[in-house]
């Protein structure tokens, strides 16, 4: 077996362009100095060419540049040198110079992979605000098959019916019910998955079971993907919190720590503590439906403003289920109108994507091209969740243009006096639409404007990038 100087691991969130360039960048740079070196990718198919246990041990120096989790505790022991993947593209002479010159940070933690218990220390070069991003992408990209699938199976049932699943309705079908069924399950673990991936990015393994259960209690109390990130963080730190609070105690007991000390006492206070946020929820949320039924008879530009803004500002959370929830409530009492405007602003997030990715398809990599075009279809049959992944990855900026582009929407529906009879279904309802093509026009305009928006921010963000690796 090749005894190599260094070895690296590169890695970033959705694992197409920049893992390989980086890879190539520190190939080069070691082939130019003389050395020999592996680096270990982490990309959209896996793993692959995977460093072994003794290259490991046997190595001077780790460089670590990736946006993502590349398994660290395998490196407990080791000098590491840990940057974003970019600057493992721009800066890779530099980083074997630095590895070489005896630079970078011993990694904390005894290896066992037996209990696995390790303990995951950043390193001192890669910032507060990078770590957090790399754990929310490893949150993000395990979620995303979840959304996807659940979403065009849910999307499929209704090619039998709005009502196709409701064994009292004339459109029952047993097969498109198990399909709804199914593709239900798939997005109800959406928001579990998300935080599990994002604790178990910070704290390993342990990290993982607490995460989950932290996010079944958001999502069961309510608190949509912005609960499931926030329990995600609070597990993975407590986690590690808990790591060093009893790494003291006899190395014998490790397994004990391991299977029952940090997720007994990890999901107990990740699920109280979620508990007791997603509690006040429910009162914050009776009250922005009776806030929001205020203003059912208004001026429509202050009323498709307020429910486009609460439709996306969480995409399934108790913002958006208020608005829903309130004109489904409005509905039963034959208001119609309302309706139109809360299902334009749900329909109008994931179109957003998808117009985002067909104007602005070069600055999107393949897997949110893929994503942005499934959307369409999610879409276009009233499933907002699909608009999530792209939210969770730069909530700052993205949620702002969702919020606009579902406002828009919703103000023309209202001023063009549309009527939906359905709370669901998307353009499956347009046969019994008042002003069907006026709706879809409104619904339109809403989403290729805020595409235009959201894709002018990847555009500035990608162009930004590639102004730092050159």
């Amino acid at each position: 077996m090749t005894k190599y100087q260094l070895v690296a691991a590169t890695g970033c969130p959705t694992g197409i362009a920049h893992t390989y360039m980086a890879q190539e960048a520190l190939e080069q740079a070691a082939k130019e100095k003389g050395i020999t070196i592996k680096v270990e990718t982490h990309g959209q198919v896996g793993i692959e060419n995977e460093l072994s246990p003794t290259e490991i041990a046997e190595a001077e120096a780790i460089i670590i540049a990736a946006d993502k989790d590349v398994h660290a505790e395998r490196f407990a022991g080791k000098r590491v040198i840990d940057v974003p993947v970019g600057k493992g593209i721009k800066d890779a002479k530099q980083l074997i110079e630095d590895a070489l010159a005896g630079k970078g940070k011993i990694l904390g933690g005894v290896k066992d992979v037996d209990v696995d218990t390790l303990e995951k220390e950043e390193s001192e070069i890669s910032g507060i605000g990078h770590s957090i991003y790399k754990n929310l992408m490893n949150g993000v990209s395990h979620m995303l098959p979840f959304v996807v699938s659940g979403g065009v199976l849910i999307a499929i049932s209704f090619l039998w019916g709005i009502y196709s699943a409701d064994p009292d309705s004339a459109q029952y079908n047993q097969f498109a019910a198990t399909l709804k069924d199914v593709g239900g399950l798939a997005m109800g673990m959406m928001v579990p998955i998300l935080s599990a991936y994002i604790a178990e990015g910070i704290a390993k393994r342990p990290g993982l079971v607490v995460g989950f259960v932290g996010g079944l209690v958001a999502s069961n109390g309510g608190t949509g993907f912005l609960g499931g990130i926030v329990s995600g963080f609070l597990a993975g730190y407590l986690v590690l919190l808990l790591v060093k609070v009893f790494k003291n105690l006899p190395k014998s007991l490790d397994g004990l720590k391991a299977i029952f000390l940090y997720p007994v006492i990890g999901v107990a206070i990740t699920g109280l503590l979620m508990v007791l946020l997603s509690g006040p929820m429910s009162s914050i949320n009776q009250g922005m439906m009776d806030f929001l039924a205020g203003f059912e008879h208004s001026n429509p530009l202050v009323l498709g403003v307020i429910v486009g803004c609460m439709s996306a500002f969480d995409m399934g959370g108790p913002v958006n289920k208020a608005a829903y929830v309130t004109g489904t409530a409005l509905l039963a009492q034959g208001n119609t109108s309302f309706m139109a405007g809360v299902s334009a602003a749900c329909i109008a997030p994931p179109l957003i994507t998808g117009f985002a990715v067909l104007f602005f398809g070069k600055y999107f990599d393949s897997s949110d091209r893929n994503a942005g075009l499934v959307n369409f279809i999610l879409g276009s049959t009233h499933i907002t969740e699909g608009a999530i992944p792209f939210a969770a990855k730069d909530p700052l900026r993205v949620l702002p243009t969702m919020m606009l582009g579902s406002s828009i929407a919703a103000v023309l529906t209202y001023m063009f006096g549309v009527k939906v009879p359905a709370p669901h279904g998307g353009f499956l309802v347009l046969p019994v639409v008042t002003h069907g093509l006026l709706w879809v026009t409104a619904i339109l305009a809403g989403s290729i404007t805020g595409g235009i928006i959201l894709g002018f921010i990847q555009k500035h963000r990608v162009e930004k990038m590639e102004k730092e690796v050159a």
